[in-house]
């Protein structure tokens, strides 16, 4: 059985292929193949998406494929403009305004967080580096910031009370407030607050002019409405680190911008380029899955079942051991590099495979099964017109 056909046959068995209502059915889309119009339509109905954005990249030419509404309340359809949240897709933004920092000078990644956070010196996580806190291989850090800790008095209690719970640099633990430290940290050395550093600096480098962490009351007419599971309207809740770990909101346009230039940085002047080029370092090795900083490397062509794999709650929720690669792995074209992302309302997938100049961007206003995007992708990939 080919690949295509072992996609769709999975996305069968996960409920993707239910009958159609007649106000989910897939719009005509240039350039897309009616298999592939059929399975995202499908997948909608299955998972009750209302709307989906996807960006195609191949060889620098963008193709756009929109569908259902950003909001039930107003029957609004999605377009390539449409602003979602992006959730921890976001992480890749905090990883590239760290590195970018490292580039110009300002940080290294093996400095302490400490370095720029004095008031976290003295305690354990002063021993902890920023790389380990970009390879989620700091020490063990929970998914998310724990409740109770709401205001920066107690971010500061509790990232002073933090102790590791294993040797930093052999395990890894996908946590928001690792990525959260970084993002504090990276800011802290260009002096600046975070979302300015984001908004100010590093979106205009990346010549995003359309994204944001707080969406302008200009702009609020194109952020679509989130769903949670109870179909109830929802956006994300900006609680501590929310910004620096899944705070992104972005439309498919701009986001395939973004991919575009992580597939060829020699598009953006040195030291950013240099900075993009970085992210894709490979510093740790989980199973077929190479940790870069942020972004999350397969060798091409990818295997299905390690994407899969990698990509699992198992992954994402659980401490794996990890095998430090020494030398880090430097940046490599032919491999398939992604990111999910979701909030409670809202579900993103990002891939590209740079030695073929290609990528994807997969955007909704509902969080859905991440097996379903990873699959999605890869026929979104294999089946696209140029």
């Amino acid at each position: 059985m080919d690949l295509n056909r072992r996609l769709i046959s999975r996305l069968a068995l996960l409920g993707a292929f239910a009958p159609l209502g007649p106000c989910l059915a897939a719009p005509a889309q240039a350039g897309m193949v009616p298999q592939l119009r059929d399975a995202v339509a499908q997948i909608m109905r299955a998972h009750g998406i209302p709307g989906m954005a996807i960006a195609v990249s191949r060889q620098g030419r963008h193709a756009f494929h929109n569908f259902g509404v950003a909001s039930k309340a107003t029957n609004t359809p999605v377009s390539s403009d449409t602003l979602f949240e992006i959730g921890s897709v976001s992480k890749t933004f905090t990883a590239t305004l760290a590195a970018l920092g490292q580039s110009t000078g300002r940080l290294s990644l093996a400095d302490s967080p400490a370095s720029f956070l004095p008031e976290l010196d003295g305690s354990p996580i002063a021993q902890v580096d920023l790389l380990g806190l970009a390879t989620h291989t700091a020490g063990g850090f929970p998914l998310q910031v724990p409740d109770g800790v709401d205001t920066p008095e107690q971010l500061t209690a509790y990232l002073r009370a933090w102790k590791p719970a294993y040797a930093p640099g052999s395990a890894r633990s996908y946590a928001n407030p690792s990525i959260g430290l970084l993002g504090m940290a990276a800011a802290r050395a260009w002096g600046m607050p975070f979302t300015e550093a984001l908004e100010k600096m590093l979106f205009p480098a990346l010549g995003l002019r359309d994204t944001y962490i707080d969406v302008p009351e200009a702009a609020m007419g194109r952020y679509a409405q989130g769903y949670d599971k109870a179909d109830a309207p929802v956006r994300v809740n900006p609680g501590m680190l929310a910004a620096e770990a899944y705070g992104v909101k972005t439309s498919a346009r701009e986001l395939i911008r973004f991919i575009d230039l992580n597939i060829d940085p020699a598009q953006a002047e040195k030291p950013l380029a240099q900075a993009l080029e970085s992210t894709r370092t490979g510093y740790f090795q989980l199973g077929a899955m190479t940790q870069g900083l942020v972004w999350e490397q397969y060798d091409a062509p990818p295997a299905l079942e390690a994407l899969l794999e990698g990509n699992s709650n198992r992954v994402a929720y659980e401490t794996h051991a990890v095998k430090r690669l020494a030398p880090p792995r430097p940046a490599q074209a032919h491999a398939w590099v992604n990111k999910t992302g979701s909030t409670n309302g809202f579900g993103a997938y990002a891939a590209f495979l740079p030695a073929e100049r290609a990528g994807v961007v997969i955007l909704a206003n509902r969080n859905f099964p991440v097996e379903a995007r990873v699959r999605l992708a890869l026929l979104v990939l294999k089946n696209q017109k140029s």
